[in-house]
């Protein structure tokens, strides 16, 4: 039974134990651009960043202390609005975020009170939203779900009339995407396009925020009909505002063919990424950076249609375009990204010598600018060493696999369940140097440490178990241990991947094979049977 490095990365080469970006939005933290002014608040009733720090809580002042509702400036409170949010957003600028949740917990405790007295109008809703907004950026979401339960409560109430209503929209539904809540987030961006559209007309630019909103929350919630149809009408209203030539027009149309790439209409992507390329090249010439990232784009387009070659040469276009232009700094990430793209493609189509070089330039790359302890470059070294796997040098690939365990110790210790997938890489290599008691060490040490991590019946213990399976098979261990493992791998791999997926029917195999080896034919049969019907059903997939 062979075990596979590439097997154990069928996502991909550079997906490796990377963790997943933290994105800490501060983009909601926008100034609240209203088109009527409201008359609520003196200006000696502004929050002061004097205040913070120096005086208890409770007598801070606030944004619209009761006392001081003095309706003396329509354009009062627009600007304590805005000084309240700036004064938040220069806080979290500067790192006292401890200081700048005071501020906000004080107003908040102030906007409750209004609203448990029966205050709930528009007034009490654009400062909730900014309060919203102060603690989205704080990175303090449980806060934000209660704010938006509350705010979207007095906001239901509120007619089309009211000022401010569709920025206040527009912040609920950024807020409830990056919460993860797309049907809450479709919805309120909804009824904003509505209010916008009433206001100025259905081909308004004012309409592009919330349509892209909603396009982006049915992508995320796999409605990729739907989502089309707003990219669509998007772009339309660009085209005819702004002209078809417009650097407006990259956002939507980039957005838009990432979904028709996963519809599988790679033709029209690659239009839309060639009309990107178009634009960016009259407005700043093909020497530009931005021309190599569009061309970079329209390369995974290409290859999506089967033009393989085609797709490496734009790549490698692409990004000669970037790095001469010095568009961004050789470790940016997005860059980084397009050489394991690049690498890949080349490993797929029998270029393993040049796709490793150009592994090896990200190694560098990243030991230069971060260090060569630093977690990145372990994960270079874990695409090295697939990549030398796979022209079978195992004896290279176990040097850097084992390079990258000891810099992950350091870093996140012996037992962190992201030290997992170079250990598990270094049991199927020394599997493949014929070393199989290291390799069933390694591999039974990574099975504790994800079910410690994921749970006994998670996909990333199932993964680990296949291996161990194969390894304990070659060394002869009990047929019962194994089948009772493979058995708890067929049960995970049916409820994650479905009772007809080739890694299943793969399990089923196995399992068929050892039932048959144990003598136990009853036990044997209704698998057996299962195994022909899917053979029957699925010949190409599952020969025989």
């Amino acid at each position: 039974m062979e075990i596979s490095l590439l097997h154990l990365l069928p996502f991909s080469f550079h997906s490796g134990f990377r963790k997943e970006p933290v994105f800490i939005s501060t983009g909601g933290l926008k100034c609240v651009r209203c088109r009527l002014k409201l008359r609520f608040a003196s200006k000696r009733s502004c929050l002061s960043s004097t205040t913070v720090g120096t005086e208890k809580l409770e007598s801070r002042p606030t944004m619209h202390d009761k006392s001081n509702m003095i309706m003396d400036s329509d354009d009062d409170f627009e600007k304590n609005l805005q000084d309240f949010f700036v004064e938040v957003k220069n806080m979290l600028e500067m790192g006292n975020k401890n200081d700048a949740i005071d501020l906000l917990q004080a107003n908040y405790e102030m906007v409750k009170e209004q609203v448990e007295s029966g205050l709930e109008g528009i007034e009490q809703a654009a400062l909730l939203d900014v309060i919203a907004l102060g603690y989205m950026g704080a990175g303090e979401v449980k806060l934000v779900e209660s704010l938006l339960d509350m705010l979207d409560e007095i906001m239901a109430d509120l007619h089309y009339g009211n000022p401010l209503m569709d920025p206040i929209l527009m912040h609920m539904g950024s807020m409830y995407a990056t919460l993860g809540k797309f049907k809450d987030a479709i919805r309120v961006y909804g009824r904003g396009l509505e209010i916008l559209e009433r206001q100025f007309g259905n081909y308004s630019p004012f309409l592009i925020t919330p349509l892209m909103g909603m396009a982006k929350g049915y992508t995320s919630l796999g409605k990729a009909t739907k989502a089309l149809t707003f990219y669509h009408r998007a772009v339309d209203i660009l085209e005819k505002n702004r002209g078809v030539d417009s650097e407006e027009l990259v956002v939507p149309l980039f957005s838009l063919s990432n979904v028709l790439i996963k519809e599988g209409k790679a033709a029209e992507a690659e239009a839309c990424f060639s009309r990107i390329l178009d634009i960016y090249t009259k407005a700043y010439g093909e020497n530009n950076g931005r021309v190599g990232m569009a061309m970079c784009s329209m390369a995974h387009a290409v290859c999506v249609e089967g033009r393989v070659e085609e797709a490496i040469s734009i790549y490698r276009r692409g990004l000669k375009v970037i790095k001469e232009s010095e568009y961004m700094t050789l470790d940016d990430e997005v860059l980084e990204k397009m050489r394991m793209d690049l690498a890949e493609l080349l490993h797929v189509t029998g270029r393993e010598h040049e796709g490793r070089e150009l592994l090896q330039e990200s190694l560098l790359i990243t030991e230069r600018h971060k260090g060569f302890d630093h977690p990145s470059t372990a994960v270079h070294l874990v695409n090295l060493a697939a990549s030398y796997s796979r022209s079978k040098n195992y004896v290279e690939a176990e040097r850097l696999l084992k390079t990258s365990l000891h810099i992950m110790s350091k870093s996140v210790g012996p037992k962190d369940q992201s030290i997992t997938l170079p250990m598990l890489h270094l049991a199927v290599i020394l599997y493949n140097l014929n070393r199989d008691e290291e390799a069933e060490s390694l591999a039974q040490e990574v099975v504790s440490i994800r079910e410690n991590a994921f749970g006994k019946e998670s996909l990333p213990v199932g993964e680990a178990l296949d291996c161990l399976v194969s390894i304990q098979a070659r060394l002869g261990k009990d047929d019962g241990d194994i089948l009772a493992k493979l058995k708890r791998i067929l049960r995970i791999q049916e409820r994650e991947f479905g009772y007809e997926s080739e890694d299943t029917v793969i399990t089923l195999k196995k399992v068929v094979f050892y039932l048959d080896k144990m003598g136990k034919k009853d036990e044997k049969m209704p698998l057996d049977r299962r195994l022909r019907l899917l053979r029957t059903k699925y010949k190409e997939r599952f020969p025989v």
